[in-house]
């Protein structure tokens, strides 16, 4: 069986520096409605077309009126006005108020033309048509000024933002109906193997399901993206590279996994070079060492471990960060943070940074990992730490410090913070 030879070896953060250097952030701009636009990235500032609220209106159920008409208010001898109409929150009175005269008001509603203030429902008593004020109202009461939450030009959201609830019920309360924002980058996920078979198809002797494309077409979506998933293609390295490329036509970024390694049907080392200029193969990395990447014109192939674990691990370092880049999110995807290594240790590789996915118990975090072709070792995993090369041991009960996934993938955050070492 032939082999052959990595590229020089390379480190974790060699490598994901040059990935994020050979890309930028998507410059196409969708233009969506503001109801679907939720955890979208906002492509240009946008700002308040006018003020909100653009007229005076009351923030409760009462009545308006002249503050001056209640000057003179007490207990023993309440002020009596006749109520001469009702303002809900969809009205507007239609003549300016005379002195002497309330009108009924709904919360929002318009401040009739002529009152100032706005006494509440519990604080006055209903005679028939008139109203009875036991107590001075002064002017300005219960209403909300025009502008008084945002004025016109005030910045609604700042590009680069990822859309909020509140950033959404601001753009929207100021009629903006859709919003600018940066386009989701189209990612193909390309399996290659003989051995591979897609789900649901009929099992066979020596052949396996691929997983790879399930796992990796969801990180995609959680960074934002829209994955593409290829059926598996075999280990033929001129159809490799023929569909990479049809791949890259309408992918802003291709994934390839599997046939990365050195062995005899581990193509994609053959077929990057003729595709563009290799940015490396080989990242000193337990597990997921038989990585590369290539630039074809401004986009990127990057080719992935086909073992489970290994792949996905991967992608927790290095697709997530780059993924998040081509949407133009800001950051890694991952806060980091301190915790207690539960139960178990972890141990260094010689030579190699080591990546441990973490999973969460009683308050600290522990490795479930045994095998970069066995699923289960990520099974509930939530963050990664990543230990230097050596030969050191982390023991139990010691602070790691742990990178915490961003929702969906993670909690964004830990337990308690704990002090390192």
């Amino acid at each position: 069986m032939e082999m052959h030879a990595f590229g020089r070896l390379i480190s974790l953060e060699v490598a994901r520096q040059r990935l994020l250097a050979s890309v930028g952030p998507l410059a196409r701009v969708d233009r969506v409605p503001v109801e679907t636009a939720f955890g979208r990235v906002v492509a240009q500032t946008v700002r308040s077309p006018h003020p909100v609220p653009s007229f005076v209106r009351a923030t409760w159920d009462g009545y308006a009126l002249r503050s001056a008409d209640t000057a003179t208010a007490d207990p023993a001898h309440p002020v009596a006005l006749p109520v001469v109409g009702e303002v809900f929150a969809e009205q507007a009175f239609p003549r300016a108020l005379r002195p002497g005269e309330a009108v009924a008001i709904a919360t929002g509603g318009a401040l009739p033309r002529g009152s100032d203030t706005v006494i509440i429902f519990e604080q006055v008593r209903r005679k028939g048509s008139r109203v009875l004020i036991s107590h001075p109202a002064g002017p300005g009461e219960r209403l909300a000024a025009p502008g008084s939450d945002f004025p016109k030009g005030a910045i609604l959201v700042r590009r680069g933002e990822e859309l909020t609830p509140v950033g959404l019920a601001m753009v929207a309360a100021c009629g903006v109906a859709r919003l600018p924002v940066r386009a989701k980058p189209v990612v193909a996920i390309v399996p290659n193997g003989n051995e591979l078979l897609s789900p649901g198809a009929p099992g066979r002797a020596g052949r396996i399901y691929e997983s790879n494309n399930s796992s990796l077409a969801a990180m995609v979506e959680a960074a934002g993206g829209i994955p593409h998933t290829y059926r598996p293609v075999e280990d033929d390295p001129r159809r490799i590279e023929s569909v990479l490329r049809r791949a890259l036509r309408s992918a802003d970024l291709v994934l390839a996994t599997g046939g990365s390694s050195v062995g005899e049907r581990d193509h994609l080392p053959r077929v990057f070079p003729r595709m563009g200029r290799v940015l490396f193969h080989g990242v000193a990395v337990r597990p997921g060492k038989p990585t590369l990447a290539v630039r074809v014109g401004d986009k990127v192939v990057v080719g992935m471990p086909g073992h489970p674990s290994s792949c996905l691990t991967n992608a927790f370092w290095l697709l997530l960060p780059l993924l998040r880049r081509l949407g133009g999110r800001e950051g890694p995807g991952w806060t980091d943070g301190w915790a207690r290594l539960e139960s178990g240790q972890l141990a260094a590789t010689p030579g190699l940074t080591t990546v441990v996915p973490l999973a969460v118990r009683n308050g600290g975090v522990y490795s479930r990992y045994h095998g970069s072709s066995s699923i289960s070792s990520l099974s509930e995993a939530v963050g990664f730490t990543v230990l230097p090369p050596g030969a050191d041991v982390v023991p139990e009960g010691a602070s790691v410090l742990v990178h915490w996934l961003h929702p969906p993938l993670g909690p964004g955050a830990g337990p308690p913070s704990a002090p390192n070492g």
